[in-house]
């Protein structure tokens, strides 16, 4: 069967000793990974997943995602082997083009971003497993590059962040998982993991095991403040997705495959965000179901399905509230309750 896994998504807006202590709940309450979302002008990611290696035993530790235009993939490779050596294999990797106005303000150029990434997962997947590599990309090369050091694993897997369709079908073609952004609904998801697939299948490879995707995840045992709650993290999230949405077709298609919401819908909620309207008041309920968690622990639980069903084999969960040690101890519980299983992040 197709893995069914929770795991907890952090970010560098998150205090490191915070990251520490939600690891370890992450832990105790069988979640499968820490993913750690590195966003540029923020924290960097590595510290707190270095500590969290440290501080945990058996969650992976994943960074997701490394962007190759401001980390060249030799960087990526050396840092990823020794973070999982510190991990205890434990270490798993993204990558992906990033916001390209956000590597535009770094003064770098952000063309040509699925040569980009395809010139990185080679790079990083020659190096880590002991090659000498002499790659002349499009975007990046290595020149007679080797690690002067042994990896503990050289077959880490490589995961690849995508959205427009011939970013999937690269995923398909080269990565070993795809990687789902927030903002995009389980519609998106089953579309997504069909076009990797029959790309890997055309490739003549495996379809990738892995399918993560972020979500945010409001869980209060009084369903209509966790209600109110997602809609407060989508307020913040929604005006900067619709603005990629105008720039970006393949962010725009992702949004709008969400069920009973229109252009019209996304246009009206960030006008009314924009205009100082209070988050309960500008977003509505089918936002929420289109895009996030919330609810009492058996509904969270139940809108999960919605994912796994549509393929995702992993929720990388961002948990809104102030308690999220709590929220991810009641999900542990009511899934495990639900399946049967004895550890959640192992279920399937």
């Amino acid at each position: 069967m197709t893995p069914q896994r929770f795991s907890i998504r952090l970010h560098g807006g998150i205090d490191p000793r915070r990251s520490i202590e939600l690891a370890a709940a992450a832990e105790a309450s069988g979640f499968h990974c820490v993913w750690f979302a590195e966003n540029a002008f923020d924290r960097g990611v590595l510290p707190a997943a270095a500590a969290c290696a440290a501080a945990t035993r058996r969650v992976g530790i994943g960074i997701g995602v490394f962007n190759p235009y401001n980390r060249h993939p030799t960087l990526i490779a050396m840092e990823i082997g020794a973070l999982d050596e510190l991990a205890r294999c434990r270490a798993r990797l993204g990558i992906g083009s990033g916001i390209a106005s956000a590597t535009q303000r770094m003064g770098l150029g952000s063309d040509h971003s699925l040569a980009a990434v395809r010139d990185a997962i080679n790079i990083v997947r020659g190096l880590l497993s002991g090659q000498d590599v002499d790659y002349r990309g499009r975007a990046f090369s290595a020149i007679n590059a080797s690690l002067e050091y042994a990896v503990l694993r050289r077959d880490i897997p490589l995961l690849m962040a995508a959205r427009g369709e011939q970013a999937l079908r690269l995923c398909g073609r080269i990565a070993d998982g795809l990687m789902i952004s927030n903002m995009c609904p389980p519609e998106f998801t089953r579309h997504a993991v069909a076009v990797v697939a029959d790309a890997a299948r055309q490739a003549g490879r495996c379809a990738p095991a892995d399918v993560i995707q972020y979500v945010p995840c409001a869980l209060c045992a009084d369903a209509d403040e966790a209600r109110h709650l997602a809609k407060e993290a989508l307020a913040r999230m929604l005006p900067g997705f619709w603005s990629l949405a105008q720039r970006v077709g393949a962010a725009k298609s992702a949004l709008l495959r969400a069920e009973n919401l229109s252009e019209a819908d996304f246009a009206g909620a960030v006008e009314r965000l924009r205009a100082g309207v209070d988050a309960a008041a500008a977003i509505d309920d089918r936002f929420v179901a289109a895009f996030a968690l919330a609810g009492t622990a058996g509904e969270c639980v139940a809108q999960a399905r919605q994912y796994f069903e549509a393929g995702a084999t992993e929720l990388a969960l961002g948990f809104v509230g102030l308690q999220p040690e709590d929220a991810m101890r009641s999900l542990g519980e009511a899934f495990c309750s639900s399946t049967s299983c004895s550890s959640l992040g192992e279920s399937a």
